[in-house]
């Protein structure tokens, strides 16, 4: 699941990174609010998480702009700004979570997860498609009730096919979801992975729209 980090502390956003990397994110990390507010306008990101005191443009700055251009990614506030007026000012112009730094980074992965559900209407912790569980926490997928084992990319790649479930996705838009910023990307990952993915969950999971690209439909 790719996520936008925006925070000028080095120390504290290279172990954010890290750490949401261990719980399953590729993270892009910028260090100013002009950044944050560009990638959020042109990149595909399930959400995001937002330093206010950020230099070049303040954080709520960024916030206020994206929002009204339209953009829905989820975005999570996590600032040293600890006043009830700043958590009120934070939600009522646009975020969707308010945490106080210092922050568990085991709590930062739930919140996101909870974030990204909600984004997408999906209330439960597990989501399904037909036969195929798949649980975001544990990062455990099911197929008629048996586990199923899949690799890093491949169960990333079925959770974005769940969220967007009966929605048409280019490769480009699968590679923007998977792959954070200077990855090395091959020609046909994609596409091995999509194979992978049919060869151990089936192959009507996910349709060919020849031309255009993947679908998962919606049972």
């Amino acid at each position: 699941m790719r996520v936008l980090l925006a925070e000028d502390d080095e120390l504290l956003g290279s172990g954010l990174k890290a750490g949401l990397a261990q719980h399953g994110f590729a993270v892009d990390w910028v260090r100013d609010g002009v950044a944050a507010e560009r990638e959020l306008l042109t990149q595909q990101h399930e959400a995001a998480v937002l330093d206010l005191g950020l230099p070049r443009q303040d954080g709520m700055d960024a916030l206020a702009a994206v929002r009204a251009k339209g953009v829905r990614t989820p975005i999570l506030v996590l600032t040293a700004r600890d006043a009830i007026d700043a958590r009120i000012q934070g939600l009522d112009g646009g975020a969707d979570d308010y945490i106080v730094k210092p922050v568990d980074l085991g709590e930062l992965a739930a919140r996101l997860r909870a974030l990204v559900r909600r984004a997408h209407g999906e209330p439960a912790t597990r989501l399904t498609l037909g036969d195929v569980v798949l649980e975001p926490a544990s990062r455990q997928v099911w197929r008629d009730d048996a586990l199923v084992e899949l690799s890093v990319r491949e169960f990333d790649l079925l959770h974005v096919f769940m969220l967007h479930a009966g929605r048409v996705l280019t490769r480009e838009q699968l590679e923007q979801h998977l792959y954070k910023w200077g990855s090395e990307v091959s020609s046909n990952a994609v596409e091995v992975h999509i194979y992978n993915l049919r060869r151990k969950l089936g192959a009507e999971l996910i349709e060919t729209i020849r031309g255009v690209g993947y679908v998962a439909r919606k049972s």
